[in-house]
């Protein structure tokens, strides 16, 4: 385990999958971050590559062969990342493709992931470089899971999640026996900006939203007020997400999504995927940022 410090936050950041696992306040020792219990979800925040979400039967063809993938790609839990680089602010994570994993996803690249620590927040850049000679094909994205409630006497009931705009999006709803996006929507705002969280709120899954007009979400309780926020201007997908009795919720931002029902498994007409020519590097960040009034 990795960690780094300021006078306000210390974060920790595991080895397998350059997870990271903790965001303590320096004064009240408060952890912000889901604890990983075994017994309900067992991942703190795992990083996605180069897929989101499932594939259908775990395949996609591409140049006519077909590769098998993993739910969520090959980053999370992931023991060969490395520490590429540390400062007094920052840790830098590496993975570089290897024979293995060109079996499973024929691209040479190398993937970084940098968490970066100013004053009360947490920017989390995901920098990828296509090493190849051909065009590759990837989605990218975070998976954070957060406390929820993080006060004692308090309910996961006190805790919403207050949109930067109003919001008419509708949520894509996933087959629950396959983990793919079936072609039905769901009203979840009426031009509001308030999602209350209850338990029930997942018991269809993730809330799968294409497009919000918000780029910031803010955990707030009733009690307490804002808990901490997460903006993603880079990101165009946004999961909300928590297993039905799980005292936490997780802030998605995504550059891609599971596969639809009715895919044709082609990765490079795959929904929201992303192109990078050979070469070339790609940048997206989002952040977390504490509010002020639970580290003073």
């Amino acid at each position: 385990m990795f960690s780094i410090q300021n006078d306000k936050l210390k974060i920790a950041v595991q080895d397998a999958g350059a997870e990271l696992c903790k965001i303590v306040s320096i004064k009240h020792n408060t952890n912000f971050m889901w604890d990983a219990n075994p017994k309900i979800w067992e991942s703190y925040a795992p990083n996605l590559f180069p897929i989101i979400g499932a594939l259908k039967a775990d395949t996609y063809s591409f140049e006519d062969e077909t590769y098998k993938l993993p739910k969520h790609g090959f980053v999370r839990h992931n023991k060969d990342i490395v520490l590429h680089n540390k400062t007094e602010n920052s840790l830098s994570f590496k993975l570089t493709s290897n024979d293995a994993l060109l079996k499973i996803y024929p691209f040479k690249f190398e993937f970084y992931i940098t968490y970066t620590l100013e004053d009360n927040r947490i920017a989390i850049k995901h920098t990828i470089k296509n090493c190849d000679t051909k065009t590759m094909y990837f989605s990218v994205g975070g998976h954070p899971a957060f406390k929820c409630p993080v006060f004692e006497n308090e309910n996961y009931e006190d805790y919403y999640l207050e949109f930067e705009h109003a919001e008419t999006s509708k949520r894509h709803l996933i087959n629950m026996e396959n983990g793919l996006i079936s072609s039905e929507t769901k009203s979840v705002f009426d031009d509001s900006n308030i999602l209350p969280l209850t338990h029930e709120l997942f018991n269809e899954d993730a809330l799968i939203f294409k497009d919000l007009k918000s780029r910031n979400v803010t955990l707030k309780s009733k009690q307490k007020g804002n808990i901490l926020s997460v903006s993603y201007e880079d990101f165009e997908y946004l999961g909300i997400w928590a297993k039905p009795n799980g005292n936490y919720v997780c802030i998605e931002p995504w550059l891609g999504i599971a596969d639809h029902e009715n895919t044709d498994k082609n990765l490079k007409t795959k929904d929201g995927i992303l192109e990078l020519p050979k070469g070339e590097i790609f940048k997206a960040s989002y952040t977390i940022e504490i509010a002020q009034a639970h580290l003073i």
